[in-house]
């Protein structure tokens, strides 16, 4: 924390009490930059300040800022312009209010900042107010100016220290109208408890587990072209992927898959086990116990003719011949007999 160069000095106002502070970045970027070059040679493309009145380039050093009216004249401000606005606020991180934390709507989250004791004299209030953030369970809300304007925070406590989040103001925070479909859409109980056990199924994470991996497929790509090597090619997409299945079948496929993933057993939550009976129950009159007896008698009764065959003499044949002979020849008698009385 020591080697992060504060980007603004200052101090919390808690009533009568001042905690002289420095406000220091809680996070960082850890993006890939790029360059813009000319694609036919590589050579780098430059964006260089040129003065409109004097038709040369500027270096950072003559530049300062300007409000552009309405007529297009431009009145130069300068810092100290800024610097002395008669608001508390420019040097001030004026806290207004405390409120619970679930007060605050997240859409209104920007960036966050951690505020560091600006010496000796201010570790005693520093301590008293995160320590009366703690005790209280409520978070303190804050207005700043920063980079000229003037910006709502939230106090916080982390670890030991006092974070503070940007907040946007509420007219800068979009109402969602016309995002939600507008069709007229019913869930059932069915699909609540399917999508419920998918989301049980996935549980938790710890955050420190997740990781960039678009960010480490870049290197890994700059790194091949680096070395003459080409790059990796992406895996070729999963069959089937763009088939559309409908809700309940894509909810099952999901549940089976996070398990599978997870290397778990089966589900045994109550709404999967009323699917998994109810398609037994559909596909039981397939394998029901006359079916199976039945096949096992007629295999009975196609081998038992085989044995006694095996050991019957051949007079037995004849005569069983005959019999059979005598049994067809028996039905064709009366039907004769009975279209003659017709």
């Amino acid at each position: 924390m020591l080697l992060v160069r504060s980007i603004w000095n200052g101090a919390i106002s808690f009533g009568l009490v001042s905690i002289p502070i420095k406000l220091v970045n809680a996070t960082e970027n850890h993006s890939i930059s790029f360059r813009q070059i000319h694609t036919e040679d590589g050579g780098r493309i430059r964006y260089r300040k040129f003065c409109e009145l004097e038709d040369r380039e500027v270096t950072g050093q003559e530049i300062g800022k300007g409000y552009e009216d309405s007529d297009g004249t431009i009145i130069p401000i300068t810092d100290e312009d800024l610097a002395g606005l008669p608001i508390p606020t420019a040097k001030t991180i004026e806290i207004v209010a405390f409120v619970p934390e679930d007060r605050i709507d997240p859409l209104q989250m920007d960036a966050a900042y951690y505020l560091a004791a600006g010496g000796a004299p201010a570790a005693k209030p520093y301590t008293l107010l995160r320590e009366a953030l703690k005790r209280s369970k409520k978070v303190a809300i804050t207005k700043y100016a920063l980079r000229g304007r003037e910006r709502l925070g939230m106090l916080r406590v982390v670890g030991d220290a006092i974070a503070m989040h940007g907040l946007l103001w509420p007219d800068e925070v979009r109402a969602p109208e016309g995002v939600a479909p507008d069709a007229d859409v019913t869930v059932r109980d069915k699909e609540l408890d399917l999508a419920d056990a998918l989301m049980d199924t996935l549980g938790e994470v710890d955050l420190e587990d997740l990781h960039d991996e678009y960010r480490e497929a870049v290197e890994e790509v700059v790194a091949a072209k680096a070395a003459g090597e080409a790059p990796r090619e992406a895996p070729a997409p999963e069959a089937g992927g763009g088939k559309v299945l409908d809700l309940m079948a894509a909810l099952e496929n999901s549940v089976r898959a996070a398990r599978e993933s997870r290397g778990e057993e089966p589900a045994e939550d109550a709404e999967v086990k009323h699917l998994q009976r109810s398609k037994t129950s559909r596909s039981s009159p397939k394998d029901t116990g006359g079916k199976k007896s039945t096949s096992t008698a007629k295999k009975k009764t196609a081998s038992s003719p085989r044995k006694s065959t095996s050991k019957t003499s051949q007079a037995e044949k004849k005569s069983t011949t005959t019999k059979k002979t005598a049994a067809k020849k028996t039905p064709a008698k009366k039907t004769t007999s009975r279209k003659r009385s017709a």
